[in-house]
């Protein structure tokens, strides 16, 4: 029996908000998700052992590593955005990750080149995910946190997952031809064959009802929706016995990875005016960029599925690790001259900006994107030697707010 290697373990990802196109995940690493069944144990008094399990709905953990490369597709998807934010602008903010949702799948190939199945990880959100340069001269990466509900198990006659698009002409332009890549019925849902149907128009999107907003029938392999507008979007979902016609486009446009040097870091309080070359900071030895969701994605009675998401709360820690040169951290933080006779870290500002730009080589000649992390305050300093090393500082700081973009003007320099 053959095995499952991850060089034909091919990730793709979904956008399903927006008029968003499916795309293969580049760079990954190591891709970690865990299932909960949630099964809840029922006994009784006067009766020994179990009476029964009720089965609650499952819980999703999903961890994704990704050597950086230089792109803001995989970012895009997240947000499902074919822009950067969710209303169009340039950049990518944290509020851009409060409704969006998404769908992850695998699909898997043995070492005897035999399709096996697919993975499907339906409606994950973001709950949260950090940007790091481990070293100089290590290469960055970025991780991603997701969470959801379900996951989906692939094979025999439903082993391929199939999505679609169309943009609609008039009004009278309601019928999909899916016969190319005929659906296969649902095993534990009889007559249905589409897992899920959205329509978007004007910028809104919305999950349709199945028989209220649309049909599928198996003999002709008609999606039909009931009623289209000129330019609606219809996006759907559903498995197959027949494969996608793509399901891992190999990217070497971008580069390979992207290495420490390749970043520029920038650190300034605002009241002392806009940032220069002169905020570089220098002697860094890592950079660290976490930022965590408090998620509510919630539940109503009487549905097992999510009907809400949301964030309630937001939180931004920045890590900068460097072998101890001078003070220069402290002087910025709290806005003291070069040198200055005594530093009270009491006295740090509780208003700092970082900036990270990051470049597809070290000749610093293109830029790929950039973070901007505003209204941070230092919250720790670390530092400390052992025999034969060098002296250690590390410096903390938290907030609440982060842009990601490639527009040299909003990040500020």
């Amino acid at each position: 029996m053959s095995l499952i290697h991850a060089d034909y373990y091919k990730p793709r990802i979904f956008a399903i908000n927006g008029d968003v196109d499916d795309a293969e995940i580049d760079r990954a690493q190591s891709i970690d998700p865990t299932t909960g069944l949630n099964r809840v144990k029922v006994e009784e008094i006067g009766r020994p052992g179990v009476v029964g399990y009720m089965k609650k709905t499952s819980s999703v953990g999903y961890r994704l590593t990704q050597l950086e490369y230089g792109s803001l597709e995989f970012w895009q998807k997240l947000v499902n955005t074919t822009t950067l934010g969710s209303d169009g602008e340039t950049e990518i903010d944290l509020d851009d990750f409060k409704t969006s949702y998404f769908d992850i799948c695998g699909y898997m190939t043995d070492d005897d080149n035999t399709f096996k199945g697919t993975l499907w990880y339906p409606s994950l959100r973001t709950s949260g995910f950090s940007f790091t340069i481990g070293e100089p001269q290590g290469i960055i990466e970025r991780s991603f946190d997701f969470v959801g509900e379900k996951l989906r198990i692939l094979q025999g006659a439903n082993q391929y997952l199939i999505y679609g698009s169309k943009t609609c002409g008039s009004g009278d332009d309601t019928d999909i031809d899916l016969s190319a890549k005929a659906p296969a019925v649902d095993p534990n849902n009889a007559g249905q064959y589409m897992f899920r149907v959205v329509r978007v128009r004007a910028g809104v999107t919305t999950e349709l009802i199945r028989t209220t907003d649309y049909t599928y029938t198996d003999g002709t392999s008609i999606l039909a929706i009931v009623s289209v507008l000129t330019d609606d979007v219809i996006k759907y979902w559903y498995t197959s016995a027949t494969a996608p016609t793509t399901q891992f486009t190999v990217n070497d446009s971008d580069p390979n990875a992207i290495l420490g040097d390749s970043a520029s870091i920038y650190l300034y309080v605002p009241a002392s005016g806009k940032p220069s070359t002169s905020d570089y900071i220098y002697k860094l030895q890592s950079v660290g960029i976490d930022v965590r969701f408090d998620r509510e994605d919630n539940f109503e009675i009487g549905n097992k599925d999510v009907i809400a998401r949301g964030i309630t709360n937001k939180t931004v820690t920045i890590t900068l690790g460097r072998i101890l040169h001078s003070a220069t951290v402290e002087e910025v933080l709290g806005g003291y001259a070069e040198d200055y006779g005594i530093i009270d870290v009491d006295n740090l500002s509780d208003d700092v900006t970082l900036i990270v730009k990051i470049f597809t080589d070290n000749t610093k000649d293109t830029l790929a994107y950039g973070f901007r992390c505003n209204n941070l305050t230092p919250t720790e300093i670390r530092g400390g030697v052992s025999v034969n090393e060098y002296v250690k500082r590390d410096n903390s700081l938290e907030g609440e707010q982060l842009l990601i973009s490639a527009d040299v003007s909003l990040l500020g320099i």
